[in-house]
Formats: C-alpha cells, sequence, structure tokens
C-alpha cells in the first residue's frame, strides 16, 4: 500500500487548533516513536506564490494547490501539516497561509505575524519563498514578511539556530551570484533595522539563523528544468539533521512523542500574545506529559484487583509513617 502523508488543517484561518487533526496526525505516523530523529520543514511567502506546489513536488504531499484558471486567490487558508514521502529522517512538512493576500486585508498582519512565529518556534527549517523580481525592492512583498519573520526571532532569542532557506522563484537571466548578493545585502539591512533588546544590541544575523539561498525556474515556462532543481533541492532534505545537514543546530530538540503537547502550548501561547519562553515552555510541555503517564498509570493500576489489594494490606501499616515523613520535609 502507498504510504499515506496524512495531510490536514493544522489551524484554521480563524486560529483554532485542531486538536484531534493533531492527535490523529501523530498516531497514524507513529510520530511518538521517532525519538530525536525528525526534522520539521515550514514554508513562507506571498499569497499565490506557489508554496503548496513547492511542497508537493518536494515531499509528495498532496496540499492544495492554486488553479490557474481561476486567477490568484487564496488558496492555503490557516496552517496545514502533512508527512513528507520518502524522506529520511522523518520529516513535517508545514504549509503557512500565504501573506499579503487581499482576502484578510488589513486585518492579515496579525496572523501572519502570528504564523511566523509558530513557523520559527516550531520548524528546523524555515523555507522563505519570494519572486525573483522582488529582490532589491523596498516595497515588494518579501520586505514585510521577512521584518514579520525578524521581530517574530527577537520573541525567540535563543541558543538554537533555525535555518532560513530562500527559494527565489522564477529565476530571471540574472546570474544566481548576484541575486544572492543582492538578497543577503537586503536581509541584513532588515535585520539591523529591527529593534533589540539591549542585551542583543549589535547581534550579528548569522549567531541566530543559518540563512540558505536557492533560485528555480518558472513552474509556468519551464517546468522540466524547474523538476529537475526541485528534484535536486530535494536531495538536500535527506539526512537533514546529520552533522553538517541543511537542519544545522539541533541543540534544543525534543523527543517526538511531545511533538504534539509542543505545538498546542505554542500556539496558545501566540494567541495569548504572551512573549514565548522556549526553555521554561519545554518544562511546562514535560510536566504535562508526565501528569498524563501519571493518571495513565493510576487508571491502569485501578483496575488490578491483586495490586489493589496488596496495598489494602500494606496501607494500614505504611501511609501515616509516609505521612509524617512528607510533612516533615
Amino acid at each position: 500500500m502507498a504510504e499515506d502523508c496524512c495531510s490536514f488543517q493544522l489551524i484554521t484561518g480563524d486560529g483554532v487548533l485542531n486538536r484531534e487533526g493533531l492527535e490523529n496526525f501523530s498516531r497514524t505516523t507513529n510520530l511518538s516513536q521517532r525519538g530525536v530523529s525528525y526534522a520539521v520543514v515550514a514554508i513562507m511567502g506571498p499569497q499565490s506564490g506557489g508554496k503548496s506546489t513547492l511542497l508537493n513536488k518536494l515531499f509528495q504531499t498532496d496540499f492544495r494547490m492554486m488553479d490557474a484558471d481561476d486567477g490568484r486567490k487564496q488558496t492555503t487558508q490557516g496552517i496545514w501539516i502533512a508527512k513528507a514521502i520518502g524522506i529520511e529522517p522523518f520529516t513535517i512538512a508545514i504549509d503557512v497561509e500565504g501573506s499579503d493576500g487581499r482576502e484578510r486585508g488589513q486585518d492579515g498582519a496579525t496572523f501572519e505575524k502570528q504564523s511566523a512565529l509558530f513557523a520559527l518556534a516550531i520548524a528546523d527549517i524555515v523555507m522563505i519563498n519570494m519572486w525573483c523580481h522582488d529582490i532589491g525592492r523596498e516595497h515588494a512583498a518579501s520586505r514585510p514578511l521577512l521584518k514579520a519573520v525578524f521581530e517574530a526571532m527577537i520573541r525567540l532569542f535563543r541558543s538554537r539556530k533555525t535555518t532560513l532557506l530562500f527559494v527565489i522563484r522564477d529565476q530571471t537571466k540574472t546570474p544566481f551570484e548576484r541575486l544572492e548578493l543582492s538578497l543577503r545585502g537586503d536581509i541584513e539591512k532588515i535585520w539591523a533595522e529591527i529593534p533589540k533588546p539591549d542585551a542583543y544590541k549589535g547581534t550579528a544575523l548569522g549567531d541566530f539563523f543559518k540563512v540558505e539561498i536557492t533560485a528555480l525556474p518558472s513552474y509556468e515556462f519551464e517546468e522540466d528544468k524547474f523538476n529537475d532543481k526541485v528534484d535536486w533541492l530535494r536531495q538536500r532534505f535527506f539526512h537533514s539533521i546529520s552533522p553538517g545537514g541543511l537542519a544545522g543546530d539541533r541543540k534544543d530538540v525534543q523527543p517526538a512523542s511531545g511533538f504534539s503537547l509542543r505545538v498546542e502550548q505554542i500556539w496558545k501561547t501566540i494567541k495569548e500574545n504572551k512573549d514565548l519562553d522556549l526553555p521554561a515552555m519545554e518544562v511546562m510541555v514535560a510536566i504535562v506529559r508526565c501528569d498524563q503517564i501519571a493518571k495513565e498509570t493510576l487508571s491502569r493500576l485501578k483496575l488490578d484487583e491483586v495490586f489493589l489489594f496488596s496495598w489494602f494490606l500494606h496501607s494500614k501499616v505504611s501511609v501515616l509513617p509516609c505521612c509524617e515523613i512528607l510533612i516533615t520535609q
């Protein structure tokens, strides 16, 4: 039977987390059994920029793609998730609603920033999908997006580096080296302009991000070349978590068994507009998980008649001394 990517809408356009879908995804894909051998890849970028198409080509997922006959309108609403097919290690692909969409209008900025913050908090690799003709333009759609990403990073200052993989779409005849140089200049400029806490004044972009840049031909006019380049890019996601791999720094990676709880806590914190303190959050996730295990264990023990009888016989002798010890401590 063919492997299933198990795609579903993780967060609705109204910002509601799909807990049932998340639990089903974890169970169906055996995510909890992966330990720390997994990677999370998210993609962001302007609306109708081919993000879903790129993910589907890279990871053999089935995210809904824009129909060119319907014109350029919103295709992905909210945040979607799927399992990458045929990639090792186990890789989770996250498709984020496009930025700068007319459907949301001025109110879209809030969800855009929330999405950027979520992607940075949960992903090892964040792909920034952008048009080639936007490079070097002061008011291009990519600049507000980058600003939102970097502002989100200010709330996430931590020792771990996130990989930012910039994917330049519809590359022109301009040599890649020139495009890369111009884009890196834009990135550095935007980073420098973002207000930072005193402790991080003058902090270099490279201290927090591993920046990678690649370019793709036009999918519409050079489909064969596009597919060849995507096949090459797909290979970079194999062994992504190995030393020197695309995922880069994995200092604070959490076991896959806590992924669902981590997603819930991160999104809850973002929706409540609180500053994210990831180390504290990881402790909180661990506490929640330990509490769940304790409840599950207690529930099983309550059904064990031999245990209950044994406990009853010893309780008269042991309970009082134990209580006295606890009180004195």
